[in-house]
């Protein structure tokens, strides 16, 4: 086993040249969308810098993971999405909105993305003075009644595990529970279609990162088959999801490990983490071809041949276009009819799997989806939260918006961090859950509420569990 401080120092190493190898990307990409960019030189410098700004501040000190991932998803779906479209593509974004792609345009949206960056950036810095931040060490042992729960039974829960993964992906993808893109095909009682929809988002993986915790954080050692199991997990849930976003929860939980380790003082090896690196590539590849495959089966009408292109094309423009971002602020930022009446009447879009969203149906004049039979397929396109919170068409409105729902998101994983046993890895996973939702905000808003109230469930479940094993164990001599 590799020493843990030339371990630490070895990372230290990898993100420094990682770092530098950005930047320079980031560097040789600004250059070549500045010599294309239609609009005014100095607003696109002003993008670069609030994006990059945003993304840099995700992985400084005291940055919390949902700095770190909204960062990532907006860099990704914002700045690399248009950068390369102006540098490479001739600005050729599918935006399907009123935007004329004159430089005025360009403008106006780079501001609007601009102004919601630095209300982020704002937020992070104050909530970094005022509010909460990690602490460099955590040596006690958390949660002592589900981990002497787990400890006793530890053999049967894994086994539960497993099973739970299987019968939950395969009963969902041969009932058609709950899929992205496709009508609801069994309707289950006692609102249980809601809690395979919980289970597959992230209830399941929120397992994965408690049993992370008893198996690295108290023993102080990593274990190969139970990273293994939490990328199996992913792989099995999201194929059965018909979702391309198996990197999500995984990613959240693999950066959760990386902090995890010098926060708990784990013990691990390169090789340890090489080899799961290795494993998560191919499962990540494999799901993106599969899901792919089993999406052009479903929805093309045609002879094999064509599934198999279309197969093709989906997976080669997955990695540019899956991220939200830039299209939805050009579509709304364009829009003529920008107000508080729009604002108020987005809010209050009920949902309804057989009618185009909101956003499709009165800002996208062009909608892919208008043509689509909704009476087999659910397709919608999102705005984002950025672009969503720019219905009003105030720029002061968009920058007080971003702020708050920054220190809104900032809050919940302070009690997550809290009341989840000081549990790194469950910080890091349902912070990406929240990161994500922003980026992807937009369709029948009202009714965020029911994953904010599965998120905080999910909270008090794990803590409510603790306390009761704790008294437990008490009453059988066991804890003190």
């Amino acid at each position: 086993m590799m020493n843990i401080n030339h371990l630490r120092v070895q990372s230290s190493h990898i993100f420094k040249i990682f770092y530098t190898l950005l930047a320079l990307v980031i560097i040789f990409l600004c250059v070549a969308a500045y010599k294309e960019y239609k609009g005014e030189s100095y607003i696109y410098v002003l993008f670069t810098i609030t994006s990059t700004a945003l993304l840099y501040s995700g992985f400084r000190k005291n940055a919390i993971f949902f700095d770190t991932f909204i960062g990532i998803f907006f860099w990704l779906g914002f700045w690399l999405k248009l950068t390369v479209r102006v540098a490479f593509m001739e600005s050729q974004i599918n935006h399907a909105g009123w935007f004329t792609d004159s430089g005025a345009d360009f403008d106006r949206s780079l501001l609007v993305v601009s102004c919601g960056f630095l209300g982020l950036l704002v937020a992070s810095y104050l909530r970094g003075k005022f509010i909460f931040n990690y602490p460099l060490k955590i040596n006690e042992i958390t949660q002592q009644g589900l981990f002497a729960f787990y400890n006793e039974y530890k053999k049967y829960l894994l086994v539960g595990f497993v099973v739970l993964i299987v019968l939950v992906a395969y009963t969902n993808y041969y009932y058609g529970i709950y899929q992205r893109g496709t009508i609801t095909r069994t309707s289950l009682p006692y609102g249980l279609n809601g809690i395979y929809k919980w289970l597959l988002l992230f209830g399941l993986a929120s397992i994965s990162a408690m049993i992370l915790k008893f198996e690295y954080s108290q023993t102080k050692k990593t274990s190969y088959f139970v990273a293994i199991l939490s990328l199996m997990e992913a792989f099995v849930s999201n194929v059965s999801l018909l979702s391309r976003g198996m990197i999500l929860n995984v990613s959240a939980l693999v950066y959760g490990v990386m902090r995890g380790l010098k926060i708990y003082s784990i013990k691990s090896s390169f090789r340890f983490l090489l080899t799961n690196f290795t494993i998560f590539i191919v499962l990540f590849s494999s799901s993106v071809v599969l899901v792919n495959y089993i999406r052009s089966i479903n929805y093309i009408d045609g002879e094999k041949t064509s599934v198999i292109e279309q197969t093709s094309r989906q997976t080669k423009v997955l990695f540019l276009d899956r991220w939200v971002g830039i299209e939805g602020v050009m579509a709304v930022s364009s829009y003529p009819k920008q107000g508080w009446d729009l604002w108020r009447q987005a809010w209050k879009e009920e949902y309804n799997e057989n009618k185009m969203s909101f956003y499709d149906e009165n800002i996208l004049v062009k909608s892919s989806y208008r043509n689509t039979d909704m009476t087999k397929h659910h397709f919608i396109s999102l705005p984002g939260i950025l672009a969503f919170c720019f219905y009003s068409g105030s720029f002061a409105f968009l920058f007080l918006c971003m702020f708050l729902l920054s220190i809104f998101a900032s809050i919940i994983e302070m009690l997550v961090f809290r009341l989840g046993g000081k549990n790194i890895f469950l910080c890091a996973l349902l912070a990406q859950v929240i990161a994500y939702r922003f980026s992807s905000f937009g369709y029948v808003p009202a009714q965020s509420y029911l994953l904010f109230g599965a998120l905080i469930l999910n909270i008090i479940l794990i803590y409510g569990a603790d306390k009761f094993f704790v008294f437990w164990y008490r009453r059988r001599g066991i804890l003190s």
